[in-house]
């Protein structure tokens, strides 16, 4: 995080300043003082440069006014922002509510008490209380509409700070002896506060200020601190709730004045004043801090005593009133992003839920997907991979690597136990520091694994895939760094502050300004660099030959690894510090391909350096993604994260460097010659592309395949050779134009050099067969038959893939394709279409099944009839009394199923309202297929046509039960007839007892195994218990299998041991089978303990109590909440904050109302 000063408004007359708050929504800044001054200012964006957007476009004052109505000293203001209201308060007691309109504030209620001053004033989080607090102990909560809810006199009692809740259950007023009580809504007493950072504090202190985020923007982590208390001694206490018995504990070292969290709730200011240690004098300071006591750095600022802060709404910008000035600062956040494979990866909050929700945006096809992810501590990013370090779920102290793809797929998880602080990634390794050590992982990423390979990762550890060094060893790259986590709780004296990473070496910075150099991928300790600096953020060159540093301070410096120098004792020593050194420096990229280019972010103004010269600075405040082929690009993700969820493409930003400016203005203006002369001075691919190009517009073949050779382009010089040739020079034209793009210019000259074939093969190579068709179709020529049916067809394709199988039909009747005819028909349930189709195909046509000459004729039409009107004929069977209505049915059926047609059976079945018998074919089928070993999705979609089938014939029983019994008994005695029926007709089947549980086996198979590719490894371990039960569904060594694979990616090797005991005493397994799974428990459970780190919660559950809980079908946890959702169709449950994110029901997918 960086932060700096931009701008300073003076109050006229020199009033100084008491007290100031920034409207978080509107932007508005309210600032009282001495002699009643209080105004009214608002900072406005205002340039015409669309490219300036964020902190680098200027902003000026769009109001400055000053309100009339206060005579003594404005000591309190502050905002409602939901009503757009400000409250202000002077020494003499006189509250004023103030209302904005038509552009301006005016007065809307005064009120003064007359007996003693306001010290402070606090509204709700909905805006719709307020409570005042006066000196003298006298409390008023009031309404916003100018009613007074309640007021109390806390007798013997000096209040000088107040805070409500969250949830606005809980005031907390402190004193101005330092105490702070705890009351309820109503102004009940319930406690005192227990301050543990005042421990040892001896002497008069006082309240500098309470703050208690809301989280309205969401929390950074679940229980994360929100309470913040703060003493003018410096000592601060940040806590979960008003009763947290072990709260956050800083000691600031200053004397402090005000506090207030960012719009998030992730950063604490602290304003105050500190001794210099150089000067006898106070010096004004912010610091920052984390909800967790970490310091992220210390913000100077001028003049003699600063007296309040304010954060603005966006958390980017930070208010101080400071004497008779009011000073700006920018704040540069440590944003969690990376940028891979044209990917922006970032992280943000939401108030809804409590883990972070991690954005793939793919910024090429404008299209992203959303993860979501628990504890996130880091993204890092490399090549089309990013890498999430999150915290383990778990109760021990364990961190999870999350190896993922660009579009967020998890592709390899290792938990570590060592706290990912910083964490490096190249192309083929991982590097996780906490402040004493080090951990390497040597990744791969493979499209397919086959059985050896998969059995090679899981002896990786073994191979030293993933080792441990601990920051003060000396590694020598042959045996060291053996996986021992042991090193990690070992101590240091100057702990690592940064790291980064090259393919072939690895920096580790150190505290105390020492730099070690280690090799890349036999980690070796090369140098150790002594430097005066503790750097914040490293960075190598494309070749490692040097190394960027960024202090806390923001100050930039270089260091040449490899240079030889002479020092002051006339030594040789490897290493040098460069001369460069830039200030207020937040963020930098070098170049991937020239390894003396680097872009850097300093302030609001980007720099490109080459060879330590700086061009021309850049307006922008965004983040550098790339830096390649001579082009930056940024990501404006201020922006981005004013609303995450739909991110913009102008919010990339693309900036070209000078001398890719320069070569294209001299190509333009001057002439290819000299341009290709200031190329040859300043080499680069991207320029000698960039001339290629050029000469190519303007046909110039000799320079064109020079610059292609020269930018070693293999399909450039290929096409410049296409060209030589062509005879025809606006056929060399036409071919240029198609070479860059121009498809529709490029067919026009075609055309016009009448060479339709051309413009044909043009729109063929770019699969754009409507408009070949169209092409085809207006020529004055013959069309190509065998070309045109390859058009309507490729036509109808493209119909049939967007499921409009009426278009696609017209096509491929046109396309003469009657194999996909015939499956446009049946789609369509077109039995006639299929029927005419049958009768115009040849005899022993490929596509007519054995013997469907017989009944084509009138055999086929009389089914077909027959099957349509199914429903229409047996109502008009009842109706006449026919008995023989199910054997009819039931002789056709068994026609269908001799013909191995048992889908069509079912369908006959199904139509005819013959339910019970299509659920027990479907049964029969889904059971087939799973003994067949078929996909788990298809036989879980099998067993729910199976049960939806039977809550059919569930529901066509009661509805019978219920016409029969109408008029003469209740609703509830047709419906327990209707069952009682049910089971005189059913007792001997197993289907109606309990229709989903083949269902409902593999969809708990399914969830458990997404779980744990998803990373969510206790949660698939708590869905894998619950397929214990379902062992005569699924064979149990698949069962125990993966019960095992989840315990064991959980730690639980309790739960593991029992699952391989289990493994082992399977009958069904060879012996050769039954030796590999000792071989395995026994190299697992020599190196872990078989027991569960800790009980599992749904194995308790399942263990114990009087019945089973019911379980969430979303999550496969037991419900053991009052709030759940029921679905209508299958009657399972979900958990009532999980059914929000799901249209459909898990199990059973029907709608969710």
């Amino acid at each position: 995080m960086f932060f700096y000063l931009t701008k300073k408004i003076t109050i006229p007359n020199n009033v100084r300043l008491r007290c100031l708050s920034w409207n978080k929504d509107q932007g508005f800044i309210a600032c009282g003082g001495e002699d009643g001054l209080l105004k009214v200012l608002r900072l406005e964006t205002q340039t015409d440069d669309t490219k300036l957007k964020g902190l680098a476009a200027p902003s000026n004052l769009s109001m400055n006014q000053a309100l009339e109505g206060h005579s003594g000293t404005v000591q309190v203001v502050i905002w409602n922002e939901q009503y757009q209201k400000l409250t202000t308060s002077d020494q003499n007691g006189l509250i004023i509510v103030w209302m904005f309109y038509k552009g301006s504030w005016y007065e809307e209620m005064i009120n003064n008490r007359n007996k003693s001053v306001v010290r402070s004033m606090s509204w709700n989080a909905d805006g719709q209380k307020i409570c005042i607090v006066y000196e003298d102990g006298a409390v008023i909560v009031g309404s916003v509409d100018g009613n007074r809810i309640w007021g109390k006199d806390l007798k013997g009692i000096q209040l000088c700070h107040v805070a409500w809740s969250a949830d606005s259950k809980t005031l907390l007023f402190g004193m101005t002896n330092g105490e702070i009580h705890i009351y309820d809504n109503q102004g009940n007493f319930i406690m005192k506060m227990k301050l543990n950072c005042l421990v040892n504090v001896t002497g008069a202190i006082s309240i500098a200020g309470i703050h208690w985020y809301h989280g309205t923007e969401g929390y950074v982590e679940p229980d994360c601190p929100c309470l913040a208390i703060c003493f003018d001694n410096g000592r601060c206490q940040i806590m979960r709730h008003e009763n947290d018995q072990n709260p956050v504990l800083i000691d600031t070292g200053m004397n402090a004045v005000s506090i207030q969290w960012n719009h998030i709730g992730s950063v604490l200011a602290v304003a105050g004043s500190q001794k210099e240690v150089t000067q006898d004098k106070d010096v004004n300071i912010v610091q920052f801090y984390t909800p967790f006591g970490e310091n992220l750095g210390t913000l100077k600022v001028p003049g003699k005593h600063m007296c309040a802060i304010s954060w603005e709404g966006g958390g980017l910008k930070i208010a101080l009133a400071v004497d008779c000035y009011i000073y700006f600062a920018n704040i540069r956040p440590d944003y969690k992003w990376g940028y891979c494979s044209n990917t922006v990866v970032y992280a943000y909050t939401r108030p809804d839920r409590p883990e972070y929700c991690v954005v793939f945006w793919d910024t090429k096809n404008n299209e992203k997907y959303v993860k979501y992810v628990k504890s996130l501590i880091s993204i890092t990013t490399c090549g089309d991979f990013c890498i999430l370090a999150t915290k383990a779920d778990d109760s021990h102290s364990q961190f999870v690597l999350v190896l993922c793809n660009s579009i967020g797929t998890p592709l390899d998880p290792k938990y570590i136990d060592i706290v990912p602080l910083f964490v490096a990634m190249t192309k083929t390794h991982v590097i996780a520091a906490s402040k004493e050590a080090f951990y390497t992982w040597q990744y791969r990423v493979a499209k397919k694994l086959t059985a050896l390979e998969i059995n090679q990762i899981t002896r990786s550890r073994k191979e030293g895939r993933e080792r441990v060094y601990h920051v003060d060893d000396s590694p020598s790259g042959s045996v060291d760094g053996v996986l021992d986590y042991s090193k990690a709780i070992q101590g240091t004296k100057d702990p690592i502050c940064a790291i980064t990473a090259s393919d072939k070496t690895l920096i580790v910075g150190r505290e105390s300004g020492i730099i070690q150099r280690y090799s890349l991928p036999n980690v070796t300790l090369i140098q150790k660099y002594s430097l005066s600096c503790r750097a914040h953020q490293l960075s190598l060159n494309c070749n490692s030959s040097r190394l960027a540093i960024i202090d806390n301070s923001g100050v930039l410096v270089f260091f040449d690894l490899d240079a030889r120098v002479t020092d002051s004792t006339g030594q040789q020593v490897i290493g040098e510090l460069l001369t460069l050194e830039r200030k207020d420096v937040w963020d930098m990229k070098w170049a991937k391909d020239n390894p003396d280019l680097f872009a850097m972010m300093e302030k609001t103004r980007m720099y490109v350096f080459r060879n330590l010269d700086p061009e021309e600075p850049i307006q922008t405040s965004g983040y550098i993604c790339n830096f390649e082929d001579l082009e930056i690009k940024s990501v404006l993700l201020d922006e981005i994260l004013k609303n995450p969820e739909h991110p913009s493409k102008d919010y990339i930003m693309n900036f070209e460097i000078r001398s890719l400016r320069d070569s294209r203005a001299l190509i333009e203006k001057v002439g290819i010659k000299d341009a290709s002369q200031f190329i040859e001075d300043n080499p680069h691919p991207r320029l000698w592309r960039l001339l290629a190009e050029a000469a190519l517009q303007k046909l110039d073949l000799y320079t064109a395949e020079q610059a292609f050779v020269r930018c070693k382009d293999y399909q450039g010089i290929k096409f410049v050779k296409f060209l030589g040739n062509l005879q025809s020079e606006s056929m060399k034209q036409a071919e240029v134009v198609a070479y860059f793009g121009r498809f529709e210019e490029a067919e026009r000259m075609y055309l016009d050099m009448d060479r339709r074939d051309l413009a044909i093969g043009l729109r063929l190579k770019l699969g754009d067969w409507f408009r070949v068709l169209q092409l085809l179709k207006t020529g004055s020529g013959d069309a190509d038959d065998s070309l045109l049916e390859q058009a309507h067809n490729a036509i109808g394709d493209y119909f049939a893939d967007r499921q409009k199988w009426l278009n696609a039909v017209q096509y491929y009747v046109k396309g003469r394709n009657q194999e996909r005819l015939a499956e446009c028909y049946y789609m369509l349930e077109d039995y006639e279409g299929l029927e005419n189709l049958a009768n115009s195909l040849p005899e022993n046509h490929k596509l007519l099944p054995v013997g469907i000459q017989k009944f084509r004729l009138g055999v086929g039409r009389l089914l077909y009839k027959m099957f349509v009107f199914w429903n229409k004929a047996v109502e008009l069977a009842k109706s006449h009394n026919m008995k023989e209505i199910g054997s009819l049915l039931a002789r056709y059926a068994t026609h269908l199923l001799e013909k191995n047609k048992t889908l069509d059976a079912i369908e006959l079945y199904r139509k005819a309202s013959y339910f019970f018998d299509a659920a027990k074919l479907m049964f029969k089928i889904a059971d087939e297929e799973a003994k067949k070993r078929s996909k788990p999705l298809r036989v879980k979609k099998l067993y729910v046509l199976s049960a939806l089938l039977i809550e059919q014939y569930h529901e066509q029983m009661k509805n019978a039960q219920r016409g029969k019994v109408k008029g003469k008994n209740s609703e509830a005695t047709s419906a327990l007839a209707g069952l009682l029926e049910e089971e005189v007709l059913s007792t001997s089947s197993r289907f109606t007892d309990n229709a989903w549980r083949g269902a409902e086996a593999y969809h708990f198979f399914l969830l458990a195994q997404r779980q744990l590719y998803e990373g969510y490894v206790d949660t698939a371990l708590k869905t894998a218990l619950h397929l214990r039960d379902y062992e005569d569904i699924i064979p149990a060594v698949e069962i125990y299998s993966l019960l095992a694979l989840c315990a064991c990616a959980s730690r639980a090797f309790g739960t593991c041991s029992k699952a391989f005991i289990k493994l082992e005493s399977l009958e069904t397994l060879s012996a050769e089978q039954r030796q590999q799974y000792e071989d395995l428990a026994l190299e697992i459970f020599t190196k872990h303990i078989p027991k569960d780190n800790r009980k599992s919660e749904l194995n308790s559950l399942l263990e114990g109590g009087e019945g089973k809980l019911p379980t969430c079908i979303a999550t496969g946890s037991p419900i053991i909440e009052y709030q759940f959702w029921v679905c209508k169709v299958c009657k399972h449950y979900v958990l009532a904050q999980e059914i929000s994110n799901y249209n459909f029901c898990p199990l059973c997918h029907s709608s969710v109302e």
